[in-house]
């Protein structure tokens, strides 16, 4: 029992799905989604659907019907907001690894990029920076071509409840707050 203990208390994380947006008056948005606990299977498929597999990972999403639905399914594993720019071109720009044919690629060298997205008009890192704040056309394409960022665990432990955050816990929807914990983690 004491090992599965630790491997509970390991599992705590915030996984953000980050929701982009800059409070345009479209209903297109992002979001940062970040992990955070153990959980029952079909809740961790869902996870899974968001590209959620690892503690303190974070990916972008297009805010849709579709996507709230599932953050609300697994809102108490996960905090998720809408990122500011600067907080995106920080994560991309320290977390940003790409995948190329299965591989992790680091996002050194703006040809990777040219050569992956350069169909869609994305030739550095400027522009998938652009793409995934704006939420632009190929918003699905860069966040697929972005794999799940490695977060670190923020200096100030999570609570690890299952709070929401508007509630005092570290769980839901932090809407411009989650800037402060991405810059935590990053």
């Amino acid at each position: 029992m004491g090992n599965q203990k630790k491997t509970a208390i390991r599992r705590i994380s915030v996984s953000s799905p980050i929701i982009s947006s800059s409070r345009r008056p479209s209903n297109l948005s992002e979001n940062n989604v970040i992990k955070k606990q153990d959980m029952h299977p079909k809740t961790r498929k869902v996870l899974y659907s968001l590209r959620l597999r690892k503690i303190f990972s974070g990916v972008f999403v297009k805010e849709n019907e579709a996507i709230m639905e599932h953050l609300q399914k697994v809102e108490p594993y996960v905090s998720y907001g809408y990122p500011n720019l600067k907080s995106v071109k920080d994560m991309i720009y320290k977390k940003g690894v790409a995948k190329i044919n299965q591989e992790r690629v680091p996002l050194t060298d703006n040809n990777v990029i040219e050569q992956a997205l350069g169909e869609h008009g994305i030739i550095c890192i400027e522009d998938i920076v652009n793409e995934i704040t704006s939420v632009g056309p190929h918003f699905k394409e860069v966040a697929n071509f972005l794999r799940p960022f490695n977060l670190n665990k923020p200096e100030k432990a999570l609570q690890g409840k299952k709070r929401r955050f508007k509630d005092g816990g570290d769980s839901g929807n932090r809407e411009d707050q989650i800037n402060e914990l991405i810059s935590k983690m990053n």
